[in-house]
């Protein structure tokens, strides 16, 4: 049958009309697609190593993927260098860090020295928060309550006839004099007799040295060969955690007749050395939640929303038996 002119007119107004309609959809003519704003966000540690972040990196991951977000995580060159650390915080804003994650190796000179800075991105602190309008939000542990429990802990298992030991990088470092007076209150109150070995003492160089390292130690090893194997030791952070567990494990009377250690950590060697019985008993915390959150808090501050804020982790305290308990399994060994 032979179309009418008026016909023939309708059709070629339609097919124009689904050809324009098919070039307008394939470009952003009509439905301007929406870009993907991706936030560079830096984390500043204050270690030479990320050895000790695994559960943390795992948490920023899951949230950078959440929140489109490019980390950059920097560590330390020189172990124990406040002043570097601040510099390269500073670096990571001049390079266009929208947002900056600071893990303070020292808390007192970090914000001594941010005092005297001028920030143009907000500053989310792994830690007690900072004064200061630049920094946003401190996630941390309640580092009182986790010494407490840890003395707590020791003192419902050992008599205060033991002598305690207690080792650490130094007491300036990151949070350790807040775990330690709250630990020495507990076990004080308790009877025990405290005494402590500090890798660096408040007022020596910030810069690591051969002697302070074999001098530390050798402390730990006499102590570990020579003692009754009656001494209770216990590691204020994860890094002292982490030597001290191996000069045990390293013991020629390795699970006989060696320390009772106790500490603060959860990496993944040093739950192994836990399950080995190298280890007694940990305070932890969700090292997984610590770094989502950092970054969470770090979009909100780039985009201004939310308020300062301090979040507080929940702290715990576990021995061999928990590592196979299912609620520890999900803090210990978080998947991504």
């Amino acid at each position: 049958m032979k179309m009418t002119r008026r016909e023939k007119m309708i059709w070629s107004l339609l097919a124009g009309v689904l050809v324009l309609l098919f070039l307008l959809s394939s470009t952003d003519l009509i439905i301007k697609e929406k870009k993907t704003e991706i936030y560079p966000i830096s984390i500043v540690i204050g270690d030479t190593t990320d050895d000790y972040y695994t559960n943390f990196r795992k948490g920023v991951d899951k949230a950078a993927d959440e929140y489109n977000v490019d980390v950059n995580f920097i560590t330390l060159y020189e172990k124990g260098d406040v002043t570097e650390q601040m510099e390269l915080l500073k670096r990571e804003i001049d390079d266009g860090a929208k947002a900056v994650v600071l893990v303070p190796l020292k808390q007192q000179e970090c914000s001594a020295i941010l005092d005297g800075m001028v920030l143009s991105s907000p500053l989310i602190v792994m830690g007690t928060i900072f004064p200061g309008d630049w920094a946003m939000s401190g996630i941390s542990q309640d580092y009182q309550e986790t010494g407490k429990m840890l003395g707590e802990a020791i003192a419902g298992e050992d008599t205060p006839d033991k002598p305690v030991l207690v080792f650490s990088e130094g007491l300036e470092y990151g949070y350790n004099k807040e775990v330690y007076s709250s630990l020495l209150a507990a076990l004080s109150q308790a009877g025990f007799h405290v005494q402590l070995y500090e890798k660096y003492r408040s007022g020596t160089s910030g810069a690591l040295t051969a002697e302070s390292e074999d001098g530390f130690r050798r402390t730990i090893e006499e102590n570990t060969v020579s003692g009754s194997g009656d001494e209770i030791f216990v590691a204020l952070d994860v890094q002292s955690l982490d030597q001290v567990a191996d000069i045990i494990a390293g013991s020629p009377d390795s699970g006989k007749d060696t320390p009772n250690l106790y500490g603060f950590g959860s990496t993944t060697k040093i739950l192994n050395q836990m399950d080995r019985g190298v280890i007694k008993g940990l305070v932890t915390t969700k090292q997984f939640d610590a770094g989502y959150l950092s970054i969470v808090k770090a979009v909100e501050a780039i985009e201004k929303r939310g308020d300062r804020d301090q979040i507080v982790l929940e702290s715990y305290y576990i021995e061999k038996d928990d590592l196979k308990e299912t609620r520890f399994e999900k803090i210990l060994y978080p998947i991504e």
